[in-house]
Order: C-alpha cells, then structure tokens, then sequence
C-alpha cells in the first residue's frame, strides 16, 4: 500500500485547467463587451464560492454575512477612487484595506460558535452599511456611481475588468488549494470536524480559523471590487445584501461542500439559472431556495461530493488517497 495525491487524472486536468486560463485570458479579444460582462459575472460567482467553501468546507464557520466584505470593498473603491487614486489601483488598495478590516473583526467573530457565528457576521454587515448610508460622500442610501471608469472606451474597460477578475480568481483558487495541501489544511479540517478533539492534540484552533477567516475576506472584498467594476453602480441595500450569502451558500450546497471542484460547479449551474430565469422576480429567489433544500435532502454532499463519494474520482489533489502498490522485482 502507498499513499499518493497526484494521479494521471489531476495531473491531467490540472493541466487542462492551466490551458483553460490562457484561452480565458483571450475572451476579450474575441467577444464582445456584453459577453464579457457576463463572464465576469461568473468570474465573481466562482470566487465568492470558493471563499465561503473555504469558511465552511474546510473551516466549520458558517457565515451569513460575507457581505459585508463584499460591499466594503465595492465602497472602497469608490472611496480611493475619489481620493485621485486610478481607478484599477483604487481596486487593489480597497482590497487590501477591505480585506484587512477583517483582522480586528476577526478577534470578536471568531469568539462565537454555531449559529451565533453566523448571526453575528450578519449584524456586521447590516453594521457595515448603516455606516455607509450615514456618509454623504459615499452616495448616503441612494447609491453612487464609480465615474472615474468611463475615462476608458467601454470595450478597454470592460477588457481590463475581465482580466482583474481572473487573476483574482486565479489567486485566490491558488492560494486556497497550497493552503489545504499544507499541513495547515489537514488541521484545519481537524477543527471542522471536532475543534475540541483538534485542540487536545495541539492543533492552534484560534489562530488557523483565523487564516481562513481573513484569506475569505480578502476573496470576497476581491469580488466587491468587481462587482462595482462590473456593473459601474452600488447601493448598500443591494451590495449588503444577505442575498449574496444566499447565493454562496447555494453554489456550495448544490456543488458539494468541502470539495474544491464543487463550488466552482455550483457557481456555473447558478449562473446558468440566473442567465436562464432572472426574469421571473421573487419566484427565481424561491426556486432557488428549493432547488437548495432538494439537493440538502437528495444529494446531501452535492453535485461533486457525490461523484466523489461513488466513482472516487478527484480532479484536484487536495488531499490524500491510499492505492495499492505493484511489487517490483528486481534482478539479484
């Protein structure tokens, strides 16, 4: 027996999926803006996915506010945008600042459990925007535009948008995937399944959520900085919305949580379903409420997990598998 994490499968989908980045990278040369728009759309579904399987997956921390990152780092922008920062450096400052707000935050979330965790993160959202809708600068309620962008040609922009929102995307699915090959990722799924058997082994519980709580944040200020690139407009009741976090906890439930493959599966059907019934008002939110309590009941482990748990089959090698091994012979 030997235990082995690369197989001739991710090995060669990983290539594959190197290859597919480059070709991605060539969309908007090829497409037209509104096709762009659209795959920046999932660009940022996928990255939000990522981020609260992350959180959740992998971590045990069940968030319903997410979002308030999401809109932190949409506001920032505009701030350092009025500031006289270029645009698209305004986008990468308001995501390190966004996602560095998370640090203090984290000394109190951290400190609740369960479902006060999940509430709590809320109320920091709902917190977050009260205070953007009491700073006139920033739009107060009503809302405010990121005019410094229409210095670019529509198609230059939104080119340039598309490409930010890959190489996030590149990063963060990166940065989340060393992180769980490391030793950092098996304790850290230690934590998800019993934090007080990990604890009595010596595994740093406070600090290891830790990690995974800022490296989320920083995802999800990342996809609030596309979103007001994207779409050009934000408003706190819709950039705050507990709606985003229904759309993450969507993607992994139906995807499969604690895989790597399966959000980003989850994030692709909801923007198939969102390009397909947008227009059908609140039926489309509860049909998607359905759809997720279906697959809570049916596929328990989602779309991926499912296929994991009956082919064995594993795209990304993110954690270990034992195999058999032949007996080699050799000559005396």
């Amino acid at each position: 027996m030997k235990v082995e994490r690369w197989t001739r499968t991710s090995r060669v989908f990983t290539g594959g999926l190197a290859v597919s980045v480059v070709i991605l990278a060539a969309v908007p040369l090829i497409f037209d803006p509104d096709v762009v728009q659209k795959l920046t759309t999932l660009l940022i579904l996928v990255l939000l996915a990522a981020m609260w399987n992350a959180l959740a997956g992998y971590g045990g921390l069940l968030s319903v506010g997410q979002q308030a990152f999401i809109g932190m780092g949409a506001y920032a922008t505009v701030f350092f945008a009025n500031l006289g920062v270029p645009p698209y450096a305004a986008m990468l400052v308001a995501t390190v600042v966004a996602g560095a707000i998370s640090v203090p935050i984290s000394l109190f979330a951290l400190r609740l459990r369960a479902a006060q965790f999940a509430i709590g993160m809320w109320v920091i959202a709902e917190v977050a925007s009260i205070v953007v809708r009491l700073d006139q600068n920033l739009g107060a309620g009503t809302g405010i535009s990121l005019i410094q962008l229409n210095q670019y040609e529509p198609n230059f922009r939104q080119a340039y948008t598309f490409w930010l929102a890959l190489g996030f995307a590149v990063i963060f699915l990166a940065a989340l995937f060393l992180l769980l090959r490391s030793p950092l990722g098996v304790s850290l799924q230690a934590i998800r399944d019993d934090e007080d058997a990990a604890r009595s082994i010596g595994v740093r519980v406070a600090s290891r959520k830790r990690l995974l709580f800022v490296l989320a944040a920083f995802g999800c200020s990342a996809a609030g900085v596309l979103v007001v690139a994207n779409t050009l407009f934000i408003e706190p009741g819709s950039v705050f919305s507990v709606q985003w976090s229904a759309y993450m906890i969507f993607m992994v439930l139906v995807g499969g949580l604690g895989t790597f493959e399966g959000p980003i599966l989850g994030a692709i059907l909801l923007f198939a379903i969102q390009a397909t019934f947008t227009q059908g008002g609140p039926w489309y939110l509860v049909g998607l409420g359905a759809t997720a309590a279906v697959f809570a009941l049916a596929l328990p482990r989602g779309l991926w997990g499912t296929v994991e748990e009956r082919l064995g089959l594993r795209l990304m090698p993110v954690g270990y598998r034992v195999v058999g091994a032949k007996r080699e012979e050799t000559d005396g």
